[in-house]
């Protein structure tokens, strides 16, 4: 059981679990306040992990100890230009990330690969057709509206590849992310691809 206080509100916090885990909501323009109070007699381990999406076209590439690449390509496999594609397109983006091998086996690493708005993800385990995409099984993966999370281990120099399903569905400019892999408790270990502006431009009229 331990106290908290975050930004004047006082919470107690209990469970019978070993391990607890708090979200608690930042806003980047104002400061922030946290105190924490351990109301047990065995030792409080604390981490506190913050996470956010940098501002669009402040994304820098960068990597250290992992290697990553990202490339996209049509159902054909022929290499495709992501910054322009025509409304309707069916594509594919395939993720390959390398451990170089000098620090051991990775585990417990995390791939977030958040994609513009106006594509569609073509989420295969709906429609039965994940034998389309010949690619490395993750040890869990999460699909939301507009981003995958993919959680896998790496063993020393091993390389790994997983591909998303795409519709360039609704016409439009907009942002994609920065992709970034890294391991979930060791933040030393991480490689990121910068963020692009995309377009998606209206199909020709037959």
């Amino acid at each position: 059981m331990f106290n908290y206080s975050y930004n004047g509100k006082d919470v107690e916090a209990k469970t019978d679990l070993s391990i607890a885990q708090v979200q608690l909501p930042i806003d980047g323009v104002k400061s922030n306040s946290f105190k924490l109070v351990s109301q047990s007699s065995g030792t409080l381990f604390v981490r506190i992990i913050a996470e956010g999406t940098p501002a669009r076209g402040n994304e820098e590439e960068s990597e250290n100890s992992l290697k990553l690449d990202v490339s996209y390509a049509d159902t054909d496999g022929g290499s495709v230009d992501p910054s322009k594609l025509e409304q309707g397109t069916e594509f594919i983006a395939t993720v390959t990330v390398t451990n170089p091998g000098l620090r051991g086996q990775y585990k417990n690493m995390a791939l977030n690969h958040i994609f513009p708005s106006g594509w569609e993800i073509n989420n295969l385990r709906l429609d039965s057709a994940e034998a389309r995409l010949k690619a490395d099984v993750p040890t869990y993966q999460d699909i939301r509206d507009d981003r995958v999370y993919t959680y896998f281990d790496l063993a020393a120099g091993q390389r790994k590849t997983f591909k998303i399903m795409l519709t360039a569905s609704y016409a439009g400019s907009y942002y994609m992310p920065a992709v970034t892999c890294e391991a979930m408790y060791d933040h030393s270990i991480y490689a990121r691809k910068k963020g692009q502006v995309v377009e998606v431009i209206k199909r020709a009229s037959q």
